[in-house]
């Protein structure tokens, strides 16, 4: 996996006014915390991290932090936390979690499901039941995604997590055999059309008794 660098310096100030100013300024106030370490306020550069981070899928990438604090230069994090704007789509805040090099860690990992499904050419849908697994391995192991081929899938197929292949190094974590992607049946809306009515005065159909006349009412005439 290719680790992506980003820098990110020390803050002193903290709280919702402070946060602000620096978004006004460019910067995005964070957290790098880890399991040895008391958490840290830092501050990262929006535009780096819109340039760097934004368009990378899931939260596996390795980040190696730049700073000039040697409590933070460096360092291996992984994003863990991130707060969007909900409107503009703009990061509010990141948290930053730190990672031993040394040490296995669990992180759950998206799925791309690659093929096209034998079940599609007779009319099935490709339904992914689950978009990521959970996988336990080193840092310097992490999967940018696990492929799942679903060419051999017939409708009603489904690929079940104990099928798929790990990378070397990573090792699957599940409870239960779950479901992963199945091929559904086509689904059919069937549409009544209801019978339009003969248009007023068209000819009956043939052999089709003419319709009755309505009966007219007979006046009593009274004297004047």
């Amino acid at each position: 996996m290719e680790t992506v660098e980003m820098g990110a310096e020390p803050r002193a100030q903290v709280g919702k006014v402070a946060a602000r100013r620096m978004r006004r300024n460019g910067k995005v106030p964070g957290v790098f915390y880890g399991p040895k370490r008391q958490a840290l306020s830092v501050a990262i550069d929006a535009k780096e991290y819109a340039t760097k981070l934004a368009g990378l899928e899931g939260s596996t990438h390795l980040i190696k932090l730049r700073s000039s604090s040697v409590d933070i230069t460096e360092k291996l994090a992984l994003i863990k936390d991130v707060q969007l704007d909900p409107v503009s789509g703009d990061i509010l805040h990141a948290d930053f979690y730190e990672v031993d090099e040394s040490a296995t860690l669990r992180i759950n990992v998206p799925l791309h499901f690659v093929g096209k499904a034998a079940g599609i050419i007779e009319g099935g849908i490709l339904q992914p039941l689950q978009r990521e697994v959970t996988v336990e391995c080193l840092p310097a192991n992490i999967p940018d995604f696990i492929q799942v081929d679903v060419t051999p899938l017939n409708i009603h197929d489904v690929v079940h997590i104990s099928a798929l292949q790990a990378p070397t190094g990573v090792t699957l974590v599940y409870d239960s055999d779950v479901a992963l992607v199945t091929v559904a049946p086509p689904t059919v809306e069937e549409v009544k059309v209801a019978e339009a009515a003969p248009a007023e005065g068209a000819a009956p159909a043939e052999g089709a008794a003419p319709a009755a006349e309505p009966a007219k009412a007979e006046g009593k005439g009274g004297a004047a």
